[in-house]
């Protein structure tokens, strides 16, 4: 046998390329298709940011026109009156309404969907959970304008119960104290607004715990778990995240809600201390009430109210992805 054929084969054999390093050779020799779903993934992402400067940019400057020709101080104003030369107006009442109703939504809707979706998917039988989780999703596909009007017509008349029962045993608290007037307050909004989330948070919550894998529960069980346990212990850590963002989303629609509020609240420009007391108001009614009869005043101070409903927004979405990265040890990705 030939010298340098026995050293080629007392060589050890060159390492494999791992598959990073088969993507970066890859990226210069690429198939058309994949330089053009590139191309458009991409593009897809740059057109994102665009428009999300353009909207912050266009809302910015008209906000900017309407600030400079406020009398009053923009947050801290207890008052709406564009009509005024010089017009006055503050978005306080706008921005304790929207929080105090998004507030009492979330901690209504957040605990009921979660246990809705832990009963769907380790609780009911097959043939309960099919038709549970389909009339949620139907609940999901109905408009805003039919839950503002059954929130008129059927939920106002029915809250004098739920009122007249707050006022007696916590209406010492102030927060429950009733005065009697029509149950178009906060607490009603926030209630309506609970209902109409719920569906949004209760499938996402689903389907995240559906992904939980199946050892992880056949070990907690192995272990001498009951079924609350392997819930509390392996599926609640595996979609906290997942729970975050389906409340995030139900969240942002809570923020923005417009016809159900409108529908529902009997809005004045002040701040109550009780949640049973007519009265307050939030962005989104707000603008949807009084764009269509607004001076080009008026409008740039509403458009000015919805950059601070926009900020809100963003800030949010930040708290929230903030709260899913400190948290990620623990999200499905990672388990």
């Amino acid at each position: 046998m030939d010298i340098s054929t026995r050293k080629t084969d007392s060589l050890p054999p060159s390492p494999q390329p791992t598959l990073t390093e088969q993507a970066r050779n890859a990226r210069g020799a690429s198939r058309p298709g994949d330089r053009v779903f590139l191309g458009l993934s991409r593009g897809s992402g740059i057109l994102l940011l665009v428009i999300m400067a353009a909207i912050a940019v266009f809302l910015t400057y008209r906000a900017s026109l309407a600030i400079s020709k406020d009398h009053g101080n923009f947050l801290t104003t207890f008052e709406w009156n564009t009509n005024l030369n010089p017009p006055v107006f503050g978005i306080a009442v706008l921005a304790f309404g929207t929080i105090v109703s998004s507030v009492v939504a979330m901690a209504i809707a957040v605990p009921v969907s979660v246990a809705i979706a832990l009963f769907i998917t380790h609780y009911a039988p097959r043939r309960l959970a099919g038709p549970v989780a389909y009339v949620i999703d139907l609940l999901a596909a109905v408009p805003s304008i039919v839950y503002g009007l059954w929130g008129a017509l059927v939920l106002v008349p029915h809250m004098t119960g739920l009122y007249g029962w707050l006022d007696r045993y916590l209406g010492w608290t102030g927060v429950f104290d009733w005065q009697g007037g029509a149950p178009r307050s906060m607490l009603t909004v926030g209630i309506l607004l609970a209902i109409m989330i719920l569906p949004i948070i209760t499938n996402v919550s689903r389907e995240v715990f559906r992904q939980v894998p199946q050892m992880h529960e056949e070990a907690a069980l192995a272990l001498g778990a009951t079924r609350w346990e392997v819930i509390r212990m392996a599926v609640v850590p595996f979609g906290r995240s997942g729970v975050i963002s389906a409340s995030m989303l139900g969240l942002g629609r809570a923020l923005g809600e417009t016809m159900a509020v409108a529908t529902v609240l009997s809005p004045t420009f002040d701040i109550q201390a009780s949640l049973l007391d007519p009265g307050g108001g939030t962005f989104a009614q707000n603008i949807a009430s009084k764009f269509s009869e607004a001076t080009q005043d008026g409008r740039d101070a509403l458009i000015a109210s919805g950059l601070v409903l926009f900020v809100i927004t963003l800030l949010v979405n930040g708290a929230a992805r903030a709260i899913i990265a400190r948290r990620k040890e623990y999200s499905g990705a990672n388990a």
